[in-house]
């Protein structure tokens, strides 16, 4: 019985690490594009963000991420497909597991499935509010408003 595009993406969120069945569901040439496409900075702190090919690449990040927070809580909100585009929105909650800090944050997905398998598939989250659960100490100043003055964070 074929499954839906929707039904295929939600395979893979329901068991990212195991890496025969996310073979069955992606393409060996897919493009998943964790947090942003390229980030030097942010790879320092989550080595997993950026753009990298195949379905290995999901394993290794959610295995990755695994190591680093603890999941305390992944849902789904929505999730709808039009053509060959599928979209996921949600929350998650992570405690990280080296200060101990936990936060909740929205995510969405873009996946699209061609041919019965994820050919291109982006996460997205509060980088700011995840990278938070690792801070240690020390300030950072940032001028955001045009009309306004630095605030520290």
């Amino acid at each position: 019985m074929p499954r839906s595009n929707v039904d295929i993406v939600k395979a893979i969120l329901d068991n990212p690490t195991d890496l025969d069945s996310v073979k069955a569901l992606v393409a060996p040439d897919a493009t998943y594009v964790s947090l942003n496409y390229d980030n030097p900075e942010l790879q320092r702190l989550m080595p997993w963000a950026g753009t990298q090919i195949g379905p290995e690449a999901i394993v290794s990040t959610y295995e990755r991420v695994g190591r680093y927070w603890k999941n305390e809580g992944f849902e789904i909100g929505d999730i709808f497909e039009s053509g060959e585009n599928v979209a996921v929105f949600g929350r998650f909650t992570y405690r990280s597991t080296t200060v101990g800090r936990s936060v909740t944050s929205p995510f969405a997905i873009l996946a699209k499935v061609r041919d019965g398998k994820v050919a291109y598939m982006q996460f997205m989250e509060d980088t700011f509010a995840t990278a938070s659960t690792f801070r240690v100490g020390g300030t950072a100043s940032y001028r955001a408003d045009p009309e306004g003055g630095e605030v520290e964070a």
